[in-house]
């Protein structure tokens, strides 16, 4: 399980997930798509869990994504994936 039990670590890997993919252009592209969300709608939703949770979900689906992001991040990948699964727990 994830190493603390404080989510606000969760929460906060999300965010530094979500400003690294946003970083390029095409990765918030791909985001957006893959995610179903619109610039407003992520907007509105960041600090809901779940968007926060698609985000990590987002970087999943994809592993090399997932590991220049935790790499850029400071964590490990099997950090973001944890950080995600206490998202959604």
């Amino acid at each position: 399980m994830y190493e603390t039990n404080d989510k606000l670590d969760a929460s906060a890997m999300a965010f530094q997930a979500l400003a690294w993919a946003l970083m390029e252009e095409s990765r918030a592209e791909r985001l957006l798509s893959l995610t179903g969300l619109t610039p407003e709608g992520l907007r509105r939703s960041v600090m809901e869990r779940s968007t926060q949770a698609a985000i990590l979900s987002f970087l999943e689906a994809y592993e090399p994504d997932l590991i220049a992001c935790a790499a850029v991040i400071g964590v490990s990948p099997a950090s973001l994936v944890q950080a995600r699964q206490a998202l959604e727990a």
